[in-house]
Formats: structure tokens, C-alpha cells, sequence
């Protein structure tokens, strides 16, 4: 727990915070809409199921008490109307680290620009939501306990915008027949602002930072119901190394999925899930996936594993 302490005050209390502040995911393809308002669902693109709902759950450095934990709820439409296809939708965020944690409630409106929205397009979507930030500064331990207030847990209410765009495509002819190529930007957290917690005993404050994101990668088809996915997402603070993670997944023509991957950030990934679709005989499909991380760090205490659990359903509705 001293350890996790000495973190969360290193990152909180500087002088300025210029780090990544946005809950991290491994299964970064069953979260898109958090990072990408723009983004189509992997299952519309895949298997024209246009109604979506997912739910993940992940602990982070498991060798910390206190560590990392975040919850994630979304749900997503898809309404095609000739050469438009309106993108809505929501998601629900909680995300705890010892003492400080946020929970953000979000709505999801785009649209794309297409002749056909199934065989491509560029979409532009917009993130609207309100975050409430928090701290339990009884959980804080400081050499002079008068720097910040030290009696209360603290809360602040804001409002939050992301803005992204995306392209997609389908290709056609040779070997990439029926496959998928896409890539997008988007900022998540639009608004900067400095979070102030105070009252008569004190005050101290937290700078929120924009966060810059880029997604690519591709869906290979293969024969029979199969893909190979490769995909991409970059992450870029002002003042902090760029995290770039890339995976590859492969889907089997049954009802396996695997995937490896790592990061610049020193992480290595592995995943596995079972899809239980057409290949099963249902005209929906619920997939159930688990992944688990592990950081090779060159410097500082060792941080432990990282495990994520996922679960999603999809089907196609007029």
C-alpha cells in the first residue's frame, strides 16, 4: 500500500500533471466508444449487427493494494437510412486507484458519410457526458498533513466532450476480398480544466489534460466464418511518452478467439474469448473474452499482472 501511496501523491501533487489520466484498456476493440465517438462496431462490420451492449472489468497492478480497478458499461445503435448511417448510443465509466477514482455517464451521437454505411465511409461523432472526480484524502499519508485538507473525502462535478472521426472500408478483389481497413482520431477528453478541492483548512488542485488518440488496423476474412484482426492505438499527453499498443487476434472458423500483443510502455498481452454465433447455430452473438498483462519494467518496484474481463452481445435490428 506504501508503494501505491507514494504513486498516487507523486502524480497527483506535482507541480503539473503530465501523464496519462484516462483508464487504460487491453480488449481496446470491445471499449471503441470510449475511445473513439466515432468509431462503428467491430460486430456491425463483421456480421451487419447494427444493436450492441458490452460490459469489462479490470484490475491493474495486481501486486498494489488499492490498485487500479475500473468498470465499463456501453451500449451502441447503428440506424441506417440510405446513404446515412446515424451512430448512437451511451457508456458508463468507474474507474478507483487507492484514494482517487472518477465515475462518468456518457451519450454518443455521429453520423457517416457514405454511399452505403455496411461498405464504408467517414463518420463524425461526438461524446457528451458529466464526470464526477473524487479523492478520500483520509486514505493520503503526508510527512506535514496541514497541505492539503486531510478530513474529508472531496468531490467535484464536471462536464466532459469528446470529438472523433473515422474512416472505414471495405475492400474488394484479390487477396483482400471482404476485408476491412480503418483508421481514426479522436479526443477524448476535450475540455482541460484544473480540478480545486478546498475549504477553510486548505486547498490543492489537479490538472485534467487533453488526451490524443489514434486508432488503425485491419480485419483479414478468412474462409469459412474466421478473420485475422490487426489493430492498433496510440496515445499521445502533452509531456509524456507516447504509448503506442498494437494486438493481433484471431478468430477461428468455430468459436475460439486468441490474441497476443504488447506496447511501447513495456506490456505484454495475451487474450482468449469464445464467440458463440453462427458458427453455433444463433442468429445473435455473445462473446465472452479474458486477457491478461504483464509489465517488463526497467525501472521502479514491480507492478504486478493486469486481468480483464469482458462480455458483449450484438444482433441485427431494423
Amino acid at each position: 500500500m506504501n508503494k501505491l501511496i507514494f504513486f498516487v501523491l507523486t502524480v497527483l501533487f506535482s507541480q503539473q500533471l503530465l501523464a496519462q489520466q484516462l483508464p487504460l484498456f487491453s480488449q481496446y476493440r470491445e471499449n471503441y466508444i470510449a475511445i473513439n465517438p466515432a468509431m462503428v462496431s467491430p460486430e456491425y462490420l463483421l456480421y451487419e449487427q447494427n444493436l450492441s451492449f458490452g460490459a469489462s472489468y479490470r484490475t491493474q497492478w495486481k501486486d498494489f493494494e488499492g490498485a487500479p480497478e475500473t468498470q465499463f458499461l456501453r451500449g451502441e445503435y447503428l440506424y441506417e437510412s440510405g446513404s446515412f448511417g446515424l451512430l448512437t448510443g451511451g457508456y458508463l465509466i468507474n474507474d478507483q486507484t487507492g484514494p482517487t477514482g472518477l465515475t462518468g455517464v456518457y451519450g454518443r451521437i455521429g453520423g457517416i458519410l457514405t454511399d452505403n454505411p455496411y461498405y464504408g465511409g467517414i463518420a463524425i461523432g461526438l461524446s457528451l457526458g458529466a464526470v464526477q472526480y473524487r479523492v478520500n484524502t483520509n486514505e493520503l499519508r503526508l510527512r506535514d498533513v496541514n497541505d492539503i485538507l486531510a478530513n474529508d473525502s472531496k468531490t467535484q462535478f464536471y462536464p466532459d466532450v469528446g470529438v472523433g472521426v473515422y474512416y472505414y472500408k471495405r475492400m474488394s478483389g484479390g487477396i483482400f476480398d471482404d476485408d476491412y481497413v480503418y483508421a481514426g482520431v479522436s479526443i477524448p477528453q476535450a475540455i482541460g480544466l484544473d480540478l480545486e478541492f478546498q475549504d477553510e483548512s486548505g486547498s490543492f488542485s489537479v490538472m485534467r489534460t487533453r488526451h490524443f488518440y489514434a486508432q488503425a488496423g485491419m480485419f483479414h476474412i478468412l474462409e469459412g466464418e474466421g478473420y485475422l484482426e490487426l489493430s492498433s492505438w496510440a496515445k499521445f499527453v502533452e509531456g509524456a511518452p507516447a504509448n503506442v499498443n498494437i494486438n493481433l487476434r484471431y478468430q477461428t472458423d468455430s468459436n475460439i478467439w486468441v490474441g497476443v500483443g504488447g506496447s511501447t510502455a513495456g506490456t505484454a498481452h495475451v487474450e482468449t474469448g469464445v464467440q458463440l454465433g453462427q458458427n453455433a447455430g444463433f442468429d445473435n452473438t455473445i462473446r465472452i473474452g479474458y486477457s491478461f498483462d504483464y509489465t517488463f519494467s526497467s525501472f521502479g518496484p514491480s507492478v504486478g499482472t493486469t486481468h480483464e474481463f469482458s462480455v458483449a452481445y450484438s444482433m441485427y435490428t431494423n
